[in-house]
């Protein structure tokens, strides 16, 4: 289950919609080992594409060391979906490389209603995971 703050949900909405038509991408960094999302990072999909993402590989880079430094991992791995369902793509469980991270996705599709959930992606196998949205940890 991901238990996530609502102010994170708000941001990863916030830039999922500023970012369409393309698909937006980004993290939730948390501390190494709580499984708790604490620390957004919008980041630029390489690819500015309405049908695919790509982190920039010299940000991830920078992003990955900053984490490594504070001691964090990247328990939210997220994107949108402009014009499909949130639901991970095969290119999405392709590339899906932290087992660890929660993968979650939201459809831009409607403009007035966002769609997110949440999997897991483990070796290829989706999961699709709970999510409970929290004031606060």
């Amino acid at each position: 289950m991901l238990v996530i703050r609502s102010d994170l949900v708000d941001a990863m909405v916030a830039h999922a919609r500023a970012d369409h038509p393309d698909e937006a991408c980004g993290i939730v960094a948390g501390p190494d080992g709580s499984d708790r999302p604490e620390r957004f990072v919008a980041m630029l999909n390489a690819e500015r594409s309405p049908t695919f993402y790509r982190f920039d590989s010299a940000e991830q880079l920078k992003v990955w060391r900053a984490m490594d430094e504070a001691d964090e991992v990247p328990v939210v791995i997220y994107h949108s979906h402009t014009g499909t369902e949130a639901y991970p793509s095969r290119t999405d469980i392709s590339f899906a490389s932290e087992p660890d991270a929660h993968y979650v996705l939201i459809s831009t599709r409607d403009p007035e209603v966002h769609e997110l959930r949440s999997y897991r992606i483990v070796e290829g196998v989706v999961t699709e995971e709970p999510v409970t949205v929290v004031d606060r940890y």
